[in-house]
């Protein structure tokens, strides 16, 4: 594979989840690290790429707002095409997924019928402070299973607010109690980040590996 793909698990996995960054950090943050490595050692496959604003950012070290959804949704497509041909054992199951800003690209893709499954990481339902702005609208047409690794307290979108919305049954949740939008929870609440990010990717490695989903 090229080398501006990171890839993560067994080469000969049936499931290869290709894996998109959140929109402020890389694809090699700690958190995509944790994420990728974790899956990995489940048996998953990971491709992680980055969109078009942040590669740049990388070598000219200037930060960057995200491009516009139409050139975020090419990016993601290119390097789903090229995962597809070179990646993907044959008759394997490729799923989409991201952090946050990716995992939304990721269900719109779907939403037009790309991948066998959706796990995405944070989804931003809402910006934060601004409830009334949510980005459902493309949830009915997503035939095939999503799984959500949500924060209950996450800004974009908390349980309680998710819990009044009308969601498709092919979306599933996974809740971090006391999670924030990278599944954080205080100390108070006696469990350490990495807690909540490894037991969020035990779900979502279930989830792409259970053929009947």
């Amino acid at each position: 594979m090229p080398d501006d793909l990171l890839i993560d698990g067994p080469a000969d996995a049936t499931t290869t989840l290709v894996l998109a960054h959140g929109a402020g950090a890389p694809m090699d943050s700690a958190f995509m690290d944790r994420v990728a490595h974790g899956l990995g050692t489940h048996g998953v496959r990971v491709v992680r790429f980055e969109f078009d604003y942040m590669a740049r950012r990388r070598t000219d070290g200037v930060k960057r707002p995200p491009e516009a959804q139409a050139k975020l949704l090419a990016r993601f497509t290119r390097v789903i095409d090229r995962v597809a041909e070179q990646a993907a054992p044959a008759g394997g199951r490729l799923a989409l997924g991201g952090k946050s800003m990716g995992g939304r690209m990721a269900t719109l893709l779907a939403a037009q019928g790309v991948g066998d499954a959706v796990a995405v990481f944070g989804y931003p339902f809402h910006p934060p402070g601004k409830p009334e702005r949510l980005r459902l609208d493309h949830f009915p047409a997503l035939g095939c299973p999503v799984l959500i690794a949500q924060g209950s307290r996450d800004p974009f979108g908390t349980r309680d607010e998710v819990a009044g919305y009308p969601l498709p049954a092919t979306v599933h949740l996974h809740w971090a109690e006391d999670g924030n939008h990278d599944l954080k929870p205080r100390k108070a609440s006696g469990r350490s980040h990495d807690d909540t990010i490894d037991d969020a990717v035990a779900a979502v490695a279930r989830f792409l590996t259970d053929p009947g989903r």
